[in-house]
């Protein structure tokens, strides 16, 4: 081969390799994928999920709401989960873990409550259909660390301590993509961080599962740094309107440059459906391929 055809060669191998982008392998995938897809946007960006409560949720649970049935669980995690803290400004800051950061880190995944919630509602393997098992194992499985805190509030201190954990990992997982996801009340959080450049400049996605609606978003340095963000909500909420949510997606969709947002409607279901119904791979591995500007 002459060296004309060796150095494309090398060319095309390097481009090749580039374009495998990292990505979280299967772990349980017909459990836990989308059960249908009623309807969707031309280019996938909005899509309206069968939520059946009968299937998803009573089908799925062996007591509803408190147990999930044993093939949606792994206990491999379990081996690697630490009740924990770190020094956040002084205090110290009680989260669970689940992995150990280092610079092999991929990827860091955390998990913010809502009102009235605490660092072990995002680590219960049982509740929400088994769904927060499935992160665990996905981070475990694919060199991540997975982060459940506790926090004192959605304002300012709050910010702070998220931000302060945040950052202390990220220092320790130099090499990790961090994604946010927030349920409910801890939306407001999302929305903090949101407009935080320090804190936008660490996080490499947001996801909102059934939460508040709060338009600065839109002019936040995570938009301006294009993190992707993803929407989450069930159409029966009675907590928070979805359709004030869609309203939010459309205006970030509608940003200039095809901004990298998503929107599942999950019909009928009900607040806490996202967090039961998201799938965690598909979205996090549509974030992984559309990295921050």
């Amino acid at each position: 081969m002459g060296l004309a055809r060796l150095a494309l060669a090398g060319v095309l191998t390097t481009l090749a390799t580039s374009a495998l982008a990292f990505s979280l392998g299967p772990y349980k995938d017909p459990l836990f994928a989308y059960p249908g897809i009623l309807d969707q946007s031309a280019d996938g960006s909005l899509v309206v999920v069968d939520y059946q409560i009968e299937r998803d949720l009573r089908g799925r649970d062996q007591v509803p709401e408190r147990r999930v049935k044993s093939d949606y669980v792994s206990h491999k995690p379990s081996w690697s989960e630490r009740d924990t803290s770190v020094t956040v400004n002084g205090q110290r800051l009680a989260h669970i873990r689940v992995g150990k950061p280092s610079a092999e880190t991929r990827v860091i995944t955390l998990y913010l409550h809502g009102k009235g919630g605490n660092r072990h509602q995002g680590a219960n393997d049982n509740t929400f259909g088994g769904n927060f098992n499935r992160i665990k194992n996905l981070m475990i499985r694919n060199d991540g660390v997975y982060i459940s805190p506790d926090f004192n509030g959605f304002e300012q201190q709050g910010l702070n301590e998220i931000a302060g954990l945040i950052a202390t990992y990220k220092a320790e997982a130099p090499n990790a993509s961090v994604f946010v996801a927030c349920g409910s009340m801890g939306s407001l959080l999302c929305y903090r961080l949101a407009q935080s450049p320090d804190t936008a400049s660490l996080v490499d996605g947001l996801l909102f599962l059934g939460g508040a609606t709060d338009e600065t978003l839109l002019t936040s340095a995570a938009v301006k740094r294009r993190v992707p963000i993803f929407f989450g909500h069930g159409s029966e909420d009675r907590v928070y309107d979805w359709t004030r949510q869609h309203a939010l997606f459309l205006k970030v969709k509608k940003l200039p440059g095809a901004y990298p947002v998503r929107f599942a409607l999950f019909q009928s279901g009900s607040h806490g459906t996202p967090i039961r119904m998201l799938d965690w791979r598909r979205t996090l591995n549509w974030m992984l391929a559309n990295p921050p500007g």
